[in-house]
């Protein structure tokens, strides 16, 4: 009896993945290949590429130690087909298969493209998140706003993390409000654990740098955890390290530190290294044995349980068009200091120059730098969209499209959020050191040296007051505005235009 082809993607990397789970190890053929149509589809950071290469090249080692038969297809391998079904294709012809069991990707077009392929294609649900489908929509259903906060609190009285019988731990089911201090004056941590490249790595290393050593992001030095048994020590040593100050610190932001007290295991996790339930125990845990405080392991585990299931939710039910909505109608280009190019904000430039060193910023750097100012310009996000997937390590559009196109561009019209993201440069003043040594003057509201994001915080509320006058969560911004002396609303405004255009002409901002 011919066997079937099983499909493992490069962020599929779990020994109990749901194509493995229901495969015959005895007759089934397990397929993984390194394609140009994945690699490339967006200019990807040549690190997270090296990443899920140098896993993926793991991984397979490590089931074909374990009785499986594997088909690996390497980048540069002369029958490389190019693409995932082509792949599939070349390798059923190999073997006479005729079927593919595969987990479902978390990308739309991947989806629709297996869908469609001359193979009889069985797609399996992704059980490695809490929440299935139906579950979300069920959830989700008859409510006139999706909001994260009620959909976390059923997360956690599902999965029992930091319960007391029926009630939150600590009394509370949201902490944030202890999570907000400004960058304290040392870090105790080191940052995350790294790990020096093996050989199976370096040979990834030379292959990508000769494939993409051309796009955006440096390729070395190069740290990041590519086996399940790194992946658990970098766990390990983020529980014992670093949260406990995790809550207090994890908005905020430093010149000279990347990391702070950041787990930076979302890469892992989001390729399969990690689980979500063995991550968030070690946090509830920490809790529990008085190591890290409510306010900490509260935080963490709601990014982990509330938020990435929250958004991957979003992402199925909203449907493959999400990622072209443009609710504000938003149409400047992306500014090329997002590629690298000079800028004179100082908050900008460290967010983009540690993007481009580490593949990595933290959660604040992407919302309220990176994508509070594109949202302020006017930047189409589309353009956003495909910049925030290109660029970082733990980028995923499953993850990634809903966090840029809801959360901080607002291009959804508050599917996710119930009001945009945008902040003068007062809030990024209060949680880094950044505005100290910038170029312009965070105080300045006017004037040559005063800070873009004042100029355009009032410009973008002018612009959409149609919009967002009779928000309840805005009024106060409004009457702010409303109050200030009509000729300096008039230069604000003014100057805005000026620095706008000055934008759309390549000039140094």
């Amino acid at each position: 009896m011919v066997g079937r082809l099983v499909l493992v993607l490069g962020d599929q990397l779990t020994e109990t993945l749901s194509a493995l789970a229901q495969a015959d190890k005895a007759r089934d053929t397990v397929v993984m290949a390194e394609v140009a149509d994945e690699a490339a589809y967006v200019r990807h950071h040549p690190k997270k590429i090296a990443l899920i290469f140098a896993a993926m090249r793991k991984f397979a080692h490590a089931l074909e130690q374990g009785g499986w038969t594997v088909a690996y297809t390497q980048l540069d391998d002369t029958d490389n087909a190019g693409s995932i079904v082509g792949e599939l294709l070349r390798r059923a012809a190999q073997t006479g298969a005729s079927e593919v069991l595969a987990t479902e990707p978390g990308e739309w077009r991947l989806i629709d493209k297996l869908k469609y392929a001359p193979l009889k294609v069985h797609l399996l649900p992704d059980d490695r998140f809490l929440a299935t489908h139906a579950e979300f929509e069920a959830w989700a259903e008859g409510r006139k706003a999706l909001r994260m906060e009620y959909f976390y609190r059923e997360m956690r009285r599902k999965t029992g993390l930091l319960m007391e019988g029926d009630q939150p731990a600590g009394g509370k089911w949201n902490f944030d409000h202890d999570n907000r201090k400004a960058a304290p004056e040392d870090v105790t941590v080191d940052g995350p654990l790294r790990f020096d490249p093996d050989a199976t790595t370096r040979e990834v290393l030379e292959l990508v740098q000769a494939r993409f050593g051309d796009n955006f992001g440096a390729l070395e030095p190069f740290w990041f955890a590519t086996t399940r048994a790194e992946a658990l020590q970098a766990l390990d040593h983020f529980i014992a390290n670093a949260l406990p100050r995790f809550g207090d610190y994890q908005d905020a932001m430093l010149n000279e530190n990347e990391f702070l007290y950041h787990a930076i295991l979302s890469p892992y996790l989001n390729i399969g290294l990690l689980n979500v339930t063995e991550i968030c125990e070690a946090a509830a845990d920490a809790y529990a044995s008085g190591h890290a405080p409510i306010n900490a392991a509260e935080g963490f585990i709601r990014q982990i349980i509330g938020w990435r299931e929250y958004v991957r939710g979003i992402y199925f039910i909203e449907g493959p068009d999400y990622t072209a909505r443009n609710i504000l109608g938003h149409d400047r280009d992306l500014p090329w200091f997002y590629w690298g190019g000079e800028t004179r904000m100082n908050c900008v430039a460290k967010a983009v120059g540690q993007t481009r060193t580490q593949a990595y910023a933290h959660h604040i750097q992407r919302l309220m730098v990176t994508g509070n100012f594109a949202l302020l310009a006017g930047i189409d996000p589309a353009q956003v969209h495909e910049w925030y997937l290109a660029v970082y390590a733990d980028a995923f559009e499953w993850v990634e499209a809903p966090n840029t196109i809801g959360m901080s561009q607002f291009a959804d019209g508050g599917v996710i959020a119930s009001k945009p993201y945008v902040s003068s440069g007062a809030y990024i003043n209060r949680m880094s050191d950044h505005c100290k040594s910038c170029h312009y003057s965070v105080s300045a509201k006017t004037g040559d040296t005063a800070c873009p994001f004042n100029l355009l915080y009032w410009h973008f509320l002018d612009r959409h007051r149609d919009r967002f006058s009779n928000n309840p969560r805005m009024g106060n911004m409004y009457r702010t505005w409303d109050r200030m002396d009509a000729d300096k609303r008039k230069t604000v405004l003014a100057e805005g235009d000026a620095l706008l255009a000055r934008l759309d002409a390549g000039e140094v901002i």
